[in-house]
């Protein structure tokens, strides 16, 4: 069972930078896809970034200039780093860890960002 603590959101002025965590537990970032999604007030959840087993990163072309994602296999935590934020960045972002080749999923209670400005 994949278990799942998502953490570093919080309130931000436009043009300013937030690291969001994932720190997955029950089994190994090298056996699991991780990505983050992002819903806007109102509006869809859809996919931001996403990290493969084999550590692949991938990151939505609108966001690729200023978004970055990266794990740590020590601490198997996938992170999301959000630079020159925006106030469309606005929402809950959510970690969702796939193990690899399968058609399981899991998702946490996803953490509030907000932008002003």
């Amino acid at each position: 069972q994949v278990q799942l603590v998502e953490s570093g959101g919080g309130m931000v002025q436009a043009g300013g930078s937030l690291k969001l965590s994932c720190l997955v537990s029950g089994m190994k970032l090298e056996d699991l896809f991780v990505g983050w999604e992002h819903q806007a007030p109102g509006k869809e959840r859809r996919q931001v970034a996403d990290i493969s087993n084999a550590g692949d990163p991938y990151v939505h072309h609108s966001k690729e200039d200023r978004f970055a994602i990266s794990r740590d296999i020590a601490s198997n935590t996938v992170s999301l780093q959000m630079n020159n934020v925006k106030p469309e960045d606005t929402g809950v972002y959510f970690c969702n860890p796939r193990p690899a080749y399968t058609r399981l999923e899991y998702w946490g209670q996803g953490v509030q960002v907000t932008v002003s400005g």
